[in-house]
């Protein structure tokens, strides 16, 4: 990415401000009317959490509720919602969604589980859910009925596979088939009636049986409900591709230009352009997708897609598409800028004897972490590696410090690996224990051991991806200091 600038970042940062002071607000709203009251066979002491999607462009999560699961196994829950809406019960790395309804308490049951998984497979790209249970639902509870919904289409095409296959020609008729074929009410204008009709709406669409046109005239209704995630998740998948590639009369290369010169308005006018975007809501709507996609597309000024989202979330006269443009800069911000991702976190872990250690007091020196497993083949090499280097690294260099974060959920293995086995004496830099800091690792990117981040002196990581020790980077590493008395080369012709 270019440079940012000034501006730009300001007018980030406000806006994640505004983000800030306004979730505990949305939290607090009114009286909590869902409650999610639980209990656990072996979950005592671990931290469970409610989260849910900002919005279904973005993606971004929003902590709802967290507790602690006391002793007894029990913990509680509750948030307040005004339309039926998807959220996620996550414990670790390990999670489970559903939908809840404003004004209704759940019981759920989490059974014997096998927590220390995640240390014997990548439980990131293998994923392992929450067996979360639920206790004395009715039969037309909502998940209930979405669950039945849901299997009579996994069933149909599963028996009939072969006439659904992308790799095949997809069968119009046995779509028809499928529709026919589901006896459960989906006319109407309750939650469970618009998320079965806009389900088969999309497989219809994915499939090439309904064209965008259809779909924006007749299959999602007007005016757009932007409290319906069912409606939102259909209507984003068929306005994607639409715009930022390029239209019939307004060309990819045009639309570059105006994002280049963050001229908004043109944009939006040039969308009308498409009669299927004549709708100036839906022409905008459309507009926040595109410059999303625009972000990730090379071809594209991404400081001026960056701009214009900016300029979207100020002035655009409908509340909605200002938090969706502010939820999607801010996901942009954190991934792309080093806002917190890319940042040493004001976080304590403990040491090999137990004392906290801040990794805010890092700063000033480049941090060279290694996220690593004691009993992990991969992870023991490279810290072999690392042993190999770091007395001519540290020799040469004062201002560079090696950081391993054991990620074992024992403590008692890095323990043991640095007090009482051979390797340890060879291990003399800081370690430290990741202490159950899941949402940390997550927000670091760590999906696998080793994981290596480097970090410069002002505390962010001027790699996306950080070279391990066997590849040889720590041969010529961004610290390392230039000899000024060595010797410069000069070419003659």
């Amino acid at each position: 990415m270019g440079v940012l600038y000034t501006p730009i970042v300001n007018e980030v940062r406000r806006l994640l401000i505004i983000l800030v002071l306004l979730l505990p607000l949305c939290g607090a709203y009114g009286q909590m009317n869902v409650t999610i009251v639980g209990e656990s066979a072996n979950a005592a002491g671990k931290r469970v959490e409610l989260i849910c999607y900002e919005d279904m462009l973005s993606l971004q999560e929003r902590v709802l509720d967290e507790a602690i699961v006391d002793s007894t196994g029990a913990f509680i829950l509750k948030c307040y919602l005004t339309y039926p809406r998807l959220v996620v019960v996550q414990v670790e790395c390990y999670s489970q969604s559903f939908y809840v309804e404003p004004g209704r308490r759940y019981e759920v049951w989490l059974p014997s589980f096998r927590w220390e998984q995640d240390e014997e497979r990548n439980v990131y790209l293998d994923p392992v859910e929450l067996p979360l249970e639920f206790l004395n639902l009715p039969q037309e509870e909502l998940n209930v009925k979405i669950l039945r919904f849901d299997e009579a289409v996994d069933s149909f095409v599963s028996e009939h596979r072969v006439y659904f296959d992308p790799r095949f020609k997809p069968r119009r008729q046995w779509m028809d088939s499928l529709v026919a074929s589901i006896q459960m009410p989906m006319e109407g204008d309750d939650f469970f009636a618009r998320y079965a009709r806009f389900t088969l709406a999309q497989m219809r669409y994915d499939m090439g049986f309904a064209s965008r046109k259809q779909m924006l005239g007749k299959v999602l209704p007007q005016p757009i409900l932007y409290h319906d995630e069912c409606y939102m998740r259909t209507l984003f998948d068929v306005l994607g591709g639409m715009v930022s590639q390029g239209m019939r009369k307004v060309g990819k290369w045009r639309l570059m230009e105006w994002v280049h010169q963050g001229n908004l308005d043109r944009y939006l006018d040039s969308l009308g352009t498409e009669p299927l975007l004549y709708d100036e809501q839906l022409r905008e709507l459309a507009a926040l997708v595109a410059l999303k996609e625009s972000f990730y597309d090379p071809d594209y000024d991404r400081d001026g897609v960056l701009r214009m989202l900016v300029t979207l979330a100020q002035r655009s006269k409908w509340k909605e598409h200002r938090r969706i443009a502010e939820a999607v800069v801010s996901g942009i911000w954190q991934e792309e800028s080093g806002e917190r991702k890319k940042e040493i976190a004001a976080l304590s872990l403990p040491d090999v004897d137990g004392n906290k250690v801040s990794l805010d007091s890092l700063r000033g020196k480049w941090v060279y972490m290694s996220f690593v497993r004691v009993g992990d083949p991969n992870s023991l090499r490279e810290l072999e590696t690392l042993a190999h280097f770091k007395d001519s690294v540290y020799a040469q260099n004062d201002n560079v410090v090696f950081v391993s974060i054991a990620c074992d959920r024992e403590f008692q293995k890095m323990y043991h690996l640095l007090r009482n086995s051979r390797r340890g004496v060879r291990y003399t830099w800081t370690w430290l224990h990741f202490d159950g800091q899941y949402r940390w690792l997550e927000s670091m990117g760590v999906v696998s051991y080793p994981w290596f981040i480097l970090f410069d002196p002002e505390g962010r990581q001027p790699y996306s991806v950080t070279p391990t020790p066997g590849s040889g980077f720590l041969l010529h590493a961004p610290w390392e200091k230039l000899d000024e008395e060595r010797p410069k080369l000069e070419f003659t012709d």
